[in-house]
């Protein structure tokens, strides 16, 4: 057995805490509830020693399927949705998520839908998984709408899971690259510096490059970090300003070497996968569209559902406004369309999604494959370029003796 502490509030108002000892925090809540008691906390009697570093921890979208997966699994074996709730907060590891658990129980347990007690936590719960639990909750399909968000969160993660390990390589690549002419210019050039002053004369250009970027690392290096930390902290900033995302989720869309085209395929996979979720759980087709377009990943996409939206709302189609839109193809649209017609479009979105993740994964292979040899020609071309500027002057002054 364990040690709760509780606090709990009498029939007439009164405050009430104290121990108990119980096997969970579930029994301890029945032992309250038997005393006449309306629960308002049960905690661990020495959870509150434990230092609180809740503000690094965050919720993965595996944490959240898991969770939406379970949920699901017991309202349908007949569990009210309170005592799931209990359950999955005994059992949830994510610190956060479980404090968030406790927070959604104690609002349902005073008489809140799920969905509006999820809706004060948008740190943990996004937009999509209010909808869809709400519509679930409507509808009275509350865990089918729950096995979608499962589904929708683990399809997002494995999409973020490709991208993820296709840039391992070519970071792994630039670092050492780096480090490498770091290395060079620190300890290589310093060396060939003092041999050149015994020489004496005018050394070449690319030499004196090299020479003031060794003592730039050496001697200077505190500005060299201290730029580089600006030109970061400078570019986050522009990229989440109202007036530089759109510039910078636009250049992504037109960057070479099939980085655009893996944008716009992550882009149209998310959006036709999130559509197809909040559509096929019932949600309404203009708040489907409004959500689809916040969580779409690129402001190209937010604008399309403006546009949409305005469509849908004089009576139009989706397919339409979407025609006019660069970044989805005429296969999109057309197949859009079709699914518009015969009423079945959270069927076509979710073939959609399914064509444009697998030709993710296809470019992210030709992507890394394309990688591999620039990436040694990059590396090569920089110990190439200070080991010529080392030489050169050796060749002069051997020039000058014959």
């Amino acid at each position: 057995m364990s040690t709760y502490v509780f606090k709990a509030m009498d029939l007439a108002g009164g405050k009430a805490k104290g121990e108990v000892e119980a096997d969970s925090k579930q029994a301890v809540s029945d032992q309250l509830k038997a005393r006449g008691l309306v629960v308002l906390e049960i905690a661990d009697k020495h959870s509150s020693r434990e230092i609180n570093l809740s503000f690094m921890e965050s919720v993965s979208a595996g944490d959240l399927a898991v969770f939406s997966r379970q949920l699901s699994t017991m309202i349908t074996s007949g569990m009210s949705i309170l005592r799931a709730l209990y359950v999955l907060e005994d059992q949830t590891e994510n610190k956060l998520l479980k404090e968030t658990i406790v927070q959604v129980r104690k609002d349902v347990e005073a008489g809140l839908p799920l969905s509006d007690a999820m809706e004060r936590h948008p740190k943990v719960f996004s937009q999509l998984f209010v909808a869809m639990t709400r519509a679930g909750e409507t509808g009275g399909l509350l865990e089918g709408s729950l096995l979608r968000v499962a589904d929708q969160l683990e399809k997002d993660a494995s999409l973020r899971r490709q991208i993820r390990s296709a840039m391992i390589y070519p970071i792994l690549v630039i670092v050492f690259a780096i480090g490498v002419m770091l290395a060079l210019v620190a300890f290589l050039v310093p060396v060939f510096e003092n041999v050149f002053k015994e020489f004496g004369g005018e050394l070449p250009a690319i030499t004196k490059v090299s020479v003031k970027l060794s003592h730039l690392v050496t001697h200077q290096w505190y500005l060299l970090f201290g730029v580089t930390a600006a030109v970061i902290v400078a570019f986050l900033k522009w990229k989440s300003s109202s007036w530089g995302r759109p510039q910078w989720d636009r250049f992504r869309l037109r960057v070479p070497m099939k980085i655009g085209t893996i944008v716009q395929e992550v882009a149209i996979a998310r959006w036709s996968r999130t559509l197809a979720a909040l559509t096929g759980a019932g949600v309404p087709l203009l708040q489907a569209l409004e959500i689809t377009g916040k969580t779409g990943g690129n402001i190209v996409v937010e604008e399309a559902m403006a546009d949409v939206i305005a469509s849908v709302k004089r009576g139009g189609s989706i397919s339409a406004p979407l025609q006019q839109i660069p970044v989805f193809p005429s296969m999109v649209t057309q197949m859009v369309g079709v699914g518009e017609e015969t009423g079945a479009l959270d069927a076509m979105l979710d073939k959609i999604a399914d064509f444009y993740e697998d030709r993710v994964n296809a470019s992210v292979k030709a992507l890394t494959s394309i990688m591999e040899p620039i990436m040694i020609i990059v590396i090569g071309a920089i110990v190439g370029f200070i080991v010529i500027s080392m030489y050169m002057p050796l060749f002069t002054v051997y020039n000058n003796i014959q």
